[in-house]
Order: structure tokens, then sequence, then C-alpha cells
């Protein structure tokens, strides 16, 4: 989600990284240094920060190209602001180019050698690449060691392992032994002899497992590989008990976490595989897994894993309305909070808010951590889509500004992600009229019906509309999916312009953000965001297979002061009274005790 604004000196780390590339034994003159880790996380360890440490910018998506007398650096609209704040000019640029995958064949000349380190690129992009890169002579060079972490030195910081610990039934609805059996019948639907699971949230759903490896993300490092009639996980022993043992039982074969690669070269031989009888590879494996099985005995296809853990069932479904109630009673309380802070005249910067915050949400049952950092930004903060504060650097809350919090918390029921936009003075006219656009967005998204095998990238224009009639849009999805005490982003589906969402109907269980959004550059940023659940819905006709709708579980006021009275339809407005209803019902019995929390709550979900 990225941090501060400050820029850091990239000039010796570049140059360490050339001196590596003109080694004989070497020989490249560009080499790519992408965001992902060896399992391809979203956020990453400390050890993994190879793009954030190489080019001094640290959002959470992004790739670095270093040339020998050149660097390029590529991101995404979220980033934009915070790359052009972060960068060294004097080592990074930002071409107009579509992607940088394109960017190597089409500006880099010809005959070069592109170093990359194989098991942190996907085994598709890498055939794209190199099928791209043919008729330009170029090539791309899969190396030993990754010369970023050869010229960090003995600085990287070391790989964390920490302590991971047993789900219980009762939280994830489903037992080891059941999800194995799911996912062996699709081995056999497949004709698959396995399946390699790479992605760490996929390792934590399967096995009932969870951990602390990652920030934010209750995962930790590991593989597994699934057979017929075997199960291994290729994990650090020494960082669980005998209570994870016993979990894991006669179910799974325990094998050191370095020894997974080993172990892939002796499949072909041990399980007869064939083109026609693969091991099946989810889109998010490495080149480096396929190429230690054999890229002929592979069969790269959506992860069956990730499919099914996108289909939350009943218990799971209902963690996530639990703790949503208690993430809503911790917001309330911190809303609350601040506004009476800053009407006494108290003087308190982001970074102490968001402090602030997460000490309400540890009072809360079942709270483990936070689910990503804090996004506390005020006035021209708040423009910057996925901004973080640092303690030393950043900006105080103002009445008279724009006040943007995007916030949630792991929770062993379920993961919260929240964001409220506020303003604690008068707003402006332009600040109301976009605020309004932003909430009527909010409303189509979650008042949505639409049929089944509809997907995300169909309905997002729902959530765009009232902000195209005014000439505005947002540079980022409006909904993304939520795992269940796992990653907050978790894939496939989502509500987007990307296309790749087109790839994945919305399914019963599936669960969404709803994030529409304006960033006024300079000036303000506004994003309402709840999360829901995909439901079937009950529709006068039955034309067709039948319909889809959402339910919204996150439960925390909208700020009535900021809306445009005069925009909203009597629907609308009906809309925001009911759903200000059950906010004051389900949250008001956890802040009896808190007289100012429960005020404040009375007072924000009185009716229009």
């Amino acid at each position: 989600m990225g941090g501060g604004t400050h820029t850091v000196n990239t000039t010796d780390r570049l140059a360490g990284l050339r001196d590596l590339m003109k080694k004989p034994e070497h020989n490249l003159k560009a080499v790519v240094v992408t965001s992902e880790d060896q399992h391809f996380s979203e956020y990453i360890a400390a050890c993994d920060e190879r793009r954030a440490w190489i080019s001094g910018f640290n959002g959470s998506a992004g790739c670095a190209i270093v040339t020998l007398d050149k660097a390029f650096l590529f991101t995404d609209g979220r980033y934009f602001l915070q790359a052009e704040q972060q960068l060294d000019r004097h080592g990074m640029g930002m071409p107009d180019v579509p992607t940088w995958q394109d960017f190597l064949w089409k500006n880099l000349e010809q005959g070069t050698r592109i170093g990359i380190d194989p098991t942190l690129i996907s085994a598709k992009d890498a055939e794209t690449l190199k099928t791209s890169l043919t008729p330009r002579a170029s090539e791309l060079v899969s190396l030993e060691k990754n010369l970023v972490d050869v010229v960090w030195g003995s600085e990287r910081p070391a790989r964390p392992q920490n302590k991971i610990f047993p789900l219980p039934d009762n939280y994830t609805g489903e037992s080891l032994p059941d999800k194995l059996a799911r996912l062996r019948e699709e081995l056999t639907k497949k004709n698959a002899k396995a399946m390699v699971i790479n992605m760490l949230d996929e390792v934590a759903w399967l096995f009932n497992l969870r951990g602390a490896d990652i920030d934010y993300n209750p995962v930790f490092f590991a593989y597994a590989v699934v057979t017929h009639d075997s199960a291994t996980l290729f994990v650090n022993k020494d960082q669980f008990d005998s209570e994870v043992e016993a979990h894991l039982g006669s179910n799974v074969e325990i094998r050191p976490y370095d020894s997974f690669f080993d172990y892939l070269k002796t499949l072909p031989g041990t399980l007869s595989l064939a083109k026609e009888s693969p091991i099946i590879l989810g889109t998010k494996v490495s080149l480096a897994v396929a190429e230690a099985i054999g890229h002929d005995n592979v069969s790269i296809i959506a992860s069956p894993v990730e499919l099914m853990k996108a289909v939350k069932n009943s218990t799971e479904v209902e963690g996530f309305r639990n703790c949503h109630i208690r993430d809503g009673a911790a917001l309330t309380r911190y809303f609350a909070w601040l506004e009476d802070q800053l009407n006494k005249g108290a003087v308190l910067n982001e970074s102490q808010a968001a402090d602030q915050l997460e000490a309400f949400r540890k009072e809360q049952d079942k709270f483990v951590g936070l689910s990503f950092p804090t996004i506390s930004s005020t006035g021209p903060n708040a423009a910057i889509i996925h901004y973080q504060p640092t303690p030393d650097d950043c900006a105080v809350i103002k009445k008279d500004q724009i006040y943007l919090c995007d916030s949630g918390a792991q929770f062993r029921d379920g993961t919260t992600d929240v964001t409220r936009t506020w303003h604690f003075g008068t707003p402006t006219d332009e600040e109301k009229r976009a605020f309004t656009r932003v909430l009527q967005g909010h409303i189509a998204i979650d008042t949505a019906i639409f049929p089944i095998n509809t997907t995300g990238y169909v309905i997002d224009s729902f959530a765009r509309r009232p902000l195209w009639q005014d000439g505005l849009d947002y540079r980022h999805g409006t909904g993304h999916g939520v795992g269940h005490f796992l990653n907050v982003h978790e894939g496939p589906h989502g509500i987007g312009t990307r296309i790749a969402y087109n790839n994945t109907p919305l399914k019963p269980g599936m669960i969404v953000s709803n994030e529409p959004g304006y960033y006024a550059d300079g000036s303000f940023g506004i994003r309402i965001e709840n999360i829901v659940v995909v439901q079937e819905a009950q529709t006068r006709y039955k034309f067709g297979n039948g319909y889809l709708k959402f339910e919204h579980v996150t439960m925390c006021p909208m700020q009535k002061t900021l809306i445009d009275l005069t925009l909203l339809t009597s629907e609308e407005k009906g809309w925001l009274n009911a759903y200000h209803a059950e906010i004051l019902e389900k949250v008001s019995p956890l802040i009896q005790n808190d007289l100012l929390a429960l005020e404040w709550l009375k007072r924000e979900c009185s009716p229009l």
C-alpha cells in the first residue's frame, strides 16, 4: 500500500548492480527487478523488497528495469503521485510506455541480454517475454543468483521465521481432510497427477494454518505439493510446535522449505508425468518451478485452490459479519474521538491518529493485527491513493480539510477493510458534490442485482456512472476480493476495468470490496469503501438462470454533512437511512460504556 514520500538516493546501489551486470559471467545489458517474492505475494517481507531497495519507490505495485546507463520505474495510476515524490531523479525515469514488458522489446536495442531471477517471474510472463524478444534477437537470461541480493549484501534483512498456528474448524467451516479431498476431486477431473501450491495464502487456507511471516498477512513461507495419495508441506519445522503437528496428523508430510526445488526435480520420475497426465500449476507460479519439473510435464491453469478459497462457506461469511460489527465499534470510537480532539484544538498528525485507531481495534475480541498499514491522510495527502503516513514525515490533520481514512484489521473470524471520508469543518461545494457522486456510485454497487455468471468487469461502470456525469473518475478498481483471516486483497474475482476481472464470474459466497473514489491532485481525495458478500437474489421473475446481489457487512456511518442532498434520489436517501439504522442497531450495544462514541453514533446515524 505504500508509505511515506521521502526520496532515497539510489546512485551507489545502481552503480553496484551495473558492475555485476558487466562481469563476463553475466554480460547483461539490462536487469528486470520485479516487486514479487518467490510466492508472488502482494505484500512482501523486508528481505524481498528488492524493487523498493534499488529504486527508492515503496508502493506495492511496480517494476524497475536497470540498463547500463539508465533506470526506469513502471507503476500504475494508484501510485503516480507517490512515485513522483519518491524517485531519485538521478537514478530513475518514468517512460511513457504501456507496460514494462513492452518496453523490453520496443525500447532496448537488438541483441540485448536481459537478466531476471526465474523465481520472481511467472512462467507465463516469461514465455510471453521470450516470444516478444525473439524478433529482436534479445534474450531473457535466468540468473542463478539475484544480483540485487548480491549488491544488497549483509544489510539485507533475514527471512522471517515466525510462529505458525492452526485455525480451528469452528472458524474455517471445513476441515483439512475435507479440503484435500476436494482438491483431489479437481485433480481427477483434470486428469492431473498432482498440484503445486506456491501462493502463501493458498497454502495457509488449504492446510487451515496461519502465521506471521509477512506484515499484515497471516501467512508463512511454505510450498505444498498434493497428489492423489499424499500431501507434502515444505516449511521450516522450527516455526511450529506439537499443536500444529497434531493438526496436520498423518494427512501431511513435512519437508524443509529449502528442499522444495530439489524435490520438484524428482517428480517426473516418481509420478510418471506426461502432457496427458501433468502436474497442475497456478497461473502465478514461477518460471523456476516450471523449469524444475519440466515444461512438458506441467499444465498452467487457474489455480483450483484459489477458486475454492474465493467462495466462502457459511461459517466464514458469518465470521465476516461478526468481525465487521466489532470493527465498526472501533471505528465509531475512533472517529468520535478524533472529531472531539480537533474541536478541542488538539494538534494531531496523521500517524498519531492512525495509532489511536489501532489502539481502539486492539480492544476488540479476536483481534490479531492490522490487515494493511492505515491510510490516514488529510488534504492533499488524501489525493495520493495509497498514501501511508510515517511518524516523522506526515501532515497535521486540519479541520478545514478532507480527511480520508482507509484501514482494516485481521480477526480470527475474518478480515476487514473500510474507507471513510470526513470533513470536521465546513466542506466546499466542490468537495460535497464530489463526495455525493462517489456515494451514489457506492450505492449503485451495493444495490445492484445482476444475472448469474456476471463478472465484476461488467458491473464496474455502475460505480462510475454518477462520477462520469460530472466528468470525474478514479484510477483504481472498484472492488477486490478479501481473504478470510487472510490477505486483504485476494483473487481471482474483483470489480474493475482490468480485463482479468472478466475471467471469473461473481458467485454466492465471494467477498468483494465496494470502493469508488475521486482524487483532486494536490487538493483532496474521497473514497467510500464497504465489504460486501455476493448472495442469491430473489426477483419477481425468473428469466434465465437466476440473479445475484450484494450484502454489505461493513458497519460504519457515512458523513451526512458532506452530502449535496439535491443530487440524491429518494431511493438513495432511503438506502442511506436504512444503512445507518442497521449500524446503530448492531454497533451501539458494543459501545455502551463510551458515551462520547455512543452519542456520536446516534447523531451520525440519524435519518436525513
